[in-house]
């Protein structure tokens, strides 16, 4: 009912989803960017647009008392951002227990500007051996797009190139990272 609901708002407000929804039972959603408070209501429309049930990693903060039961029910996670743990391997084993498994992970890891990805997100999917489907909100065009799912190969500089192309077409408020980019080809 909820998928439901969400399908029909996101579809009501203007929003579509551009590319093909891949028929994966693993995938890591790799969301950019993240540049605003809307990302969240606009990816949970555009996850049950595709019909795949794709949990989430947030920030602990947002599972406080009053509001943690909403966002477990919506397929989040809390991580703790603030001390070193070993987040990347302990979702590879969850990768690897679980024979579905989709989660989108935001890269970029706040609104705010950022100079450089995280890249916990690729080594998982290396780790793992399981594919990225790169994820763009495309705010001027109200789109959700989708690429086809990428696999990572362990050379970073070469699988991260596609990484950079794909966010560089998505139109709208760009972070340093990706205008870096755009400017010298450089990935960091």
């Amino acid at each position: 009912m909820f998928s439901a609901l969400a399908r029909w708002l996101y579809k009501v407000a203007g929003w579509k989803l551009l590319g093909v929804v891949p028929d994966l039972p693993k995938a890591i959603w790799v969301l950019a960017p993240h540049n605003t408070n809307w990302d969240f209501p606009v990816g949970v429309g555009a996850r049950a647009t595709t019909r795949v049930w794709i949990q989430y990693l947030a920030k602990k903060e947002l599972f406080t008392w009053y509001a943690g039961w909403f966002f477990r029910i919506l397929g989040g996670k809390p991580v703790n951002r603030s001390r070193a743990n070993n987040l990347v391997d302990a979702i590879v084993d969850v990768f690897i227990q679980n024979e579905y498994l989709h989660i989108c992970i935001p890269p970029e890891g706040t609104r705010s500007d950022v100079e450089r990805l995280k890249t916990g997100f690729y080594y998982i999917a290396l780790k793992a051996d399981v594919p990225i489907i790169l994820t763009g909100i495309d705010y001027p065009r109200k789109a959700v797009v989708l690429s086809e799912p990428l696999y990572m190969t362990g050379d970073y500089q070469k699988d991260m190139r596609p990484v950079y192309e794909f966010f560089s077409q998505i139109q709208g408020k760009k972070k340093e990272w990706l205008k870096r980019y755009e400017q010298t080809g450089l990935i960091s």
